[in-house]
């Protein structure tokens, strides 16, 4: 089981279709491995997704020697019908994905509870 680090049950705010294509939008050359550690998932589970997202046209690849490159349609509607309706597109989800990624990278201790002493 490479790349899964920690078993997670339960649910999560943030898919895992959408961790893979943070990850792609990040490195469009990385490798499945890759991808599946920085994802914590199983390099399975990465083919599977990436499988899903270019039969339903978010992603496609082309093949480089041994390695694969990824293009992400950015204008792409998210699936869901709330999403759908609103017109928000794969670049608004990956916008904020990237916000957030920049906060937790630039708060040393992301998650800690700051207090102020009075």
């Amino acid at each position: 089981m490479s790349g899964a680090t920690e078993p997670h049950a339960g649910w999560t705010f943030i898919t895992n279709h959408a961790r893979v294509l943070a990850a792609i939008a990040e490195n469009q050359s990385a490798r499945v491995r890759d991808i599946a550690a920085h994802c914590r998932l199983t390099e399975r589970a990465v083919q599977k997704i990436i499988s899903d997202l270019e039969q339903s046209g978010y992603l496609s690849h082309t093949r480089e020697g041994r390695s694969n490159t990824y293009r992400i349609e950015q204008g792409k509607v998210l699936r869901h019908p709330a999403e759908a309706e609103a017109g928000l597109t794969v670049a608004a989800l990956l916008a904020l994905l990237a916000q957030v990624d920049a906060h937790h990278e630039a708060t040393p201790h992301a998650g800690a509870v700051a207090t102020e002493e009075v």
